[in-house]
This record gives C-alpha cells, structure tokens and sequence, in this order.
C-alpha cells in the first residue's frame, strides 16, 4: 500500500513539473508583494512561475498565499549557468514553462540586456 501511494506523488509531482526538467522562457521583473504573499526586492535571488503552473501545483488553494509552491524552489540553467531561487510570484504573462526572475537572479543566467532568455532549463527542487 505505501508502494501505491508514493507512486501516485510521484507520478503527480512530474506532472507538474516537480521531479523533472522544463524547458522555457525566461524574463527578468522588478519584484514587490508576490503571490505567496511575501515582499521581495530585485536584488534577492526570486522567481515567478506561470499563473497556471502555480496554481497547478499540488495542494494548492483559492488562497495564492497557502500555496505549497512558495515552500520551494527552483534550479534554472542557460548556457552552462545556474540560478537557485525561490518561488515567490506568479507570472501573468508567462507561458506554463515559462519563469520571470529577479534581476538579480537573472544576472546569474546572463546580462539584463539579453532581456529574454530561451530554452532555459528549470525544476523544482
């Protein structure tokens, strides 16, 4: 039965991108009073996932701020670089694999003056 049962998290959690690697986008965003209803600032190492991978997520809730997703992070790649983040905001404009970073965050990928990053790899650690 506990075999089962992990089986069926586990199976949730790639589903939704937890546990394997995504492949999208990435922006950069002036960050403020996020989703998970914490206040960030440009220079910390923050991210927003897509509105529909948020609320996605396993165990999530009408309420944004109760959301399992703001217990985790995420480790995004892009040319041999590795941000690690936490997952603070959601994305409006970001496609489902798509995730808008810090410029802080962002820097550690590549210069600000890139602006949009494609084919950046990511999961949820």
């Amino acid at each position: 039965m506990h075999f089962a049962t992990a089986f069926v998290a586990l199976a949730s959690a790639v589903a939704l991108g937890r546990a394997q690697t995504n492949t999208g986008e990435a922006t950069y965003y002036y960050p403020g009073l996020g989703a998970c209803g914490i206040t960030n600032t440009q220079d910390q190492y923050v991210v927003a996932v897509s509105v529909d991978f948020y609320n996605d997520y396993p165990g999530a809730t009408s309420n944004p701020n109760d959301n399992p997703i703001c217990q985790h992070s995420l480790t995004a790649n892009y040319n041999g670089n590795s941000v690690t983040v936490a997952i603070v905001d959601q994305c409006e404009a970001c496609a489902y694999y798509d995730i808008d970073l810090s410029p802080a965050a962002f820097q550690g990928l590549a210069d600000l003056s890139v602006g949009r990053l494609d084919g950046v790899t990511w999961s949820v650690n």
